[in-house]
């Protein structure tokens, strides 16, 4: 057996905890054996959620956090005044080598704020990136950064890609995988200034295999493996294009239910139809990474629920025992080893 991966969990973060925070836990630890978790919150409320349930007590522990950070609260304020939310018991747990990855579907200010104070950065990372997995034609694409930093420099992006190829590689199974930065056309000219000032260390680098610039409408066709860009834009991709996969399957829905008809037509192609929409279904990837910290942090959807939970822990567990941290350690090692030969 694989080394026993532990995972906390924030059972008090996103819209649906924490019923199906937990309910989510429970599977996970039905999907895999070396598996552990560490259920953080307001251990009344909890233990009541888990008298319903059937589970392994010897692999689940809940771990007692009185305090709720909510998702109107600043980032900073609530890290630091709210010692006893899950969130940053959590989070210490991980920093206290008590928990090998932390998981919340709660606020992303407090995530990403409580990643890097209490969590830190690998030394040599200087932005650590938010990287979610988005479905295209081809399967799925890593896109780095989404929201962790909007105002990244080229240096910084040039990071995001060479850990985006170790993940890519060892947690989803790519070989050299295909980076590409986001740009306005596919000529190397073309762009903002961190754009045309990030191409040519992407182009440089020995590290990852770089394909050029990527227009968004290519994405979703699988164009490259690695989508690069700063905070902001990524965002945007982000949120649109889960914006117009949501518009799209309500169209779809009322298109077939309009008439006798079509409701025929969708019984005939209701299997094929299931199918193939659950490819571009992000649930099933799991959360969002915080790549180059010194512990795992991963964030979910607010939305998310028992699937995606449960999806998350084992997107964790493929994490720790690939070890990923240590491959991006390893990177920056022949990077600087490279910049001294003057390569």
């Amino acid at each position: 057996m694989e080394k026993v991966v532990r995972v906390a969990l924030d059972a008090m973060g996103g819209d649906n905890a924490p019923r199906e925070i937990v309910l989510g836990a429970v599977e996970a630890l039905q999907a895999a054996e070396d598996i552990r978790i560490l259920l953080v919150g307001q251990e009344e409320v909890l233990k009541k959620e888990l008298t319903a349930l059937s589970y392994d007590p010897e692999r689940l522990t809940v771990v007692n956090a009185t305090e709720v950070i909510e998702m109107a609260e600043p980032p900073v304020n609530a890290i630091r005044k709210k010692k006893d939310s899950s969130i940053v018991v959590g989070m210490k747990l991980v920093r206290d080598k008590e928990a090998d990855a932390f998981v919340s579907a709660g606020s992303t200010g407090a995530v990403l704020v409580g990643g890097q104070l209490l969590i830190g950065r690998i030394r040599g990372i200087d932005r650590p990136p938010l990287a979610p997995l988005i479905p295209t034609e081809n399967g799925v694409s890593l896109l780095v950064d989404c929201g962790a930093n909007v105002d990244a420099r080229a240096e910084h992006l040039l990071q995001f890609a060479e850990m985006g190829s170790i993940y890519m590689k060892y947690v989803m199974g790519v070989q050299d995988p295909k980076v590409a930065i986001v740009n306005v056309g596919a000529e190397e000219e073309k762009g903002n200034a961190l754009v045309k000032e990030t191409f040519p260390l992407l182009k440089a680098s020995k590290q990852i295999h770089f394909v050029g610039s990527i227009e968004a409408r290519e994405i979703p066709h699988g164009g490259a493996d690695v989508i690069v860009c700063e905070a902001f834009t990524g965002n945007v991709i982000l949120k649109l294009y889960e914006g117009v996969a949501a518009t799209f399957l309500s169209a779809v829905k009322e298109g077939l239910m309009s008439t006798l008809r079509s409701k025929l037509g969708a019984l005939l192609i209701k299997s094929a139809l299931k199918k193939t929409l659950k490819n571009f279904d992000a649930a099933q990837y799991g959360g969002a990474p915080m790549l180059g910290l010194n512990g795992l942090v991963v964030k979910t959807h607010g939305s998310a629920k028992a699937n995606e939970v449960k999806n998350t822990v084992l997107q964790c567990r493929t994490f720790i025992q690939q070890d990923i941290n240590g491959k991006i350690r390893e990177n920056l090692k022949q990077a600087v080893q490279k910049t001294e030969e003057g390569e």
